[in-house]
Formats: C-alpha cells, structure tokens, sequence
C-alpha cells in the first residue's frame, strides 16, 4: 500500500482549486488526522505571511525611490541649475527601472534559477509495505539520500526498481539523485518514465525536474514548453514556472 503525499492536494485545497468531489474526500481525510489539519493550517499561513512580505517590500522599495526623488528635486531647488533637474530626473527614472526589474524577474540565468527554485525532492518519511529484502535496500537507498551521499542512493534505487520496475516513487528518487550528480540523462530517462506511467501521485514533481534537466542541458525551448504546460495544469510548481518563464524571455 503506496502513502499518500499529500502536499499536492494540501496546495489545491488551500488554492480553492477543488473539484466538490475532491473537496469532500480531503475534508474526510482531515477528519481525525491533527497531523494534516496542522499541515493545511501551517501553509494557509505561510502563504498569507509570503504574500504580506512581498506586498510590504514593494512598499519599502517604493518609498525609498521616493524618497531619494525627493531629496534630490531639494538639492535641485537649492542650487537653482537646470543641469540637477535633469540629473535627478535620469536618477529616479534609474532607480524605477531598477525596481521593476527586480520584481519582474527577468533575466534569469541558468544558475540563478537553480539556485532560486531548485530544491532535492523530499520523500514521505512513512515506512512502506512491500518485501524485507527490497524494502531493506529501499530504505538504506533513502539513507544514502537524505545524507546528499546521491551516487550510492542511485545505486541501490536502481537495485530495488530490478524487483519493482513500477515503483514510480523509486523512479522519482533515482532520478533525482542523478540529478544531483549532474548525469542529466539518466535522470530524464527516470522523469520521463513517471510522467507517461500517467497513473502515480509523482507527475507534478517529473515535469517539474524534467524541465530543470532541460534548462541544465541548454534544451531552452522544451524547458520553456514544459513549464507552460506545468503553468496549465495548475500543478504545485505552478507560480514557480510562471516566474521562470518571465526571466526566460
């Protein structure tokens, strides 16, 4: 029996993305579980407080502009010369454009978007239910990989996917620890394979490391398109991919 990994549905509930259908299941799963509710509460949260933060930046960095614009137009007034009106005119026109650029997040390099969005995949700590034997390489496989040692947890992924060639969650993880060694190819072979498995709870997070492999072997166009499509289906890397396509252009 597979754990669920509920950060996808937490994201679509809190989102008001729901279908009724859907809504009613998770409020049956909520039901009894203080762990989750905590979990959806924790998030709601977070994304109130990341939402006010960008609001009182934008303020800050608004202000200051006008500040400095104010400053300026005073020490124009004081020496009473054309040459300053025109001088504190280009400043401010400086600084705004300065100001939209970074909030517009345009001109995003390679290593800037790494750095910014890329995270390791973090598996459900819950044990599975399977064979001793693949669950024992399993779980010394996750150990190699919650300590970043990702070129011995591909390894023994790889060994455990020999008895469970369907494990999409495996797939997943070996596919980010190839990642993380930089064997690009490797790790779009395992990406890929989640995605056309189309019937796992692994997808969102294939297309969206998928896309990454693309941007780190300068496949630009097909990283662009799976991010639109990432974007379209409205999936938990959604505002991450929308803002990654705008510093691509």
């Amino acid at each position: 029996m597979k754990t669920i990994d509920f950060s996808y549905f937490i994201e679509r509930y809190n989102a008001g993305e729901m279908s009724e259908a859907e809504k009613q299941w998770f409020q049956k799963e909520l039901e009894g579980n203080d762990k989750l509710r905590n979990e959806v509460h924790l998030r709601k949260r977070t994304d109130e407080i990341l939402k006010n933060q960008n609001v009182i930046s934008l303020r800050s960095k608004l202000s200051q502009i006008e500040n400095q614009r104010k400053e300026v137009k005073q020490q124009v007034k004081k020496s009473k010369k054309t040459t300053y009106i025109r001088y504190a005119a280009v400043f401010a026109g400086l600084v705004l454009i300065g100001s939209i650029t970074l909030f517009s997040g345009k001109n995003l390099s390679r290593e800037k978007i790494m750095k910014q969005y890329y995270k390791a995949y973090e598996p459900p700590t819950s044990q599975r239910s399977a064979h001793a034997e693949t669950e024992a390489d399993f779980s010394l496989a996750l150990e190699f990989y919650n300590t970043h040692d990702y070129e011995k947890a591909a390894i023994l992924f790889n060994k455990v996917l020999e008895n469970k060639p369907n494990d999409m969650q495996t797939v997943l993880l070996k596919g980010v620890a190839n990642f993380e060694e930089k064997k690009y190819p490797e790790a779009k072979q395992s990406f890929g394979k989640v995605i056309d498995d189309k019937n796992n709870l692994y997808i969102d997070q294939a297309q969206w490391y998928l896309a990454l492999c693309y941007l780190n072997t300068n496949e630009t166009d097909k990283a662009k398109q799976l991010f639109k499509l990432i974007v379209k289906e409205g999936g938990i890397y959604k505002d991450d991919a929308k803002k990654i396509i705008r510093g691509l252009r």
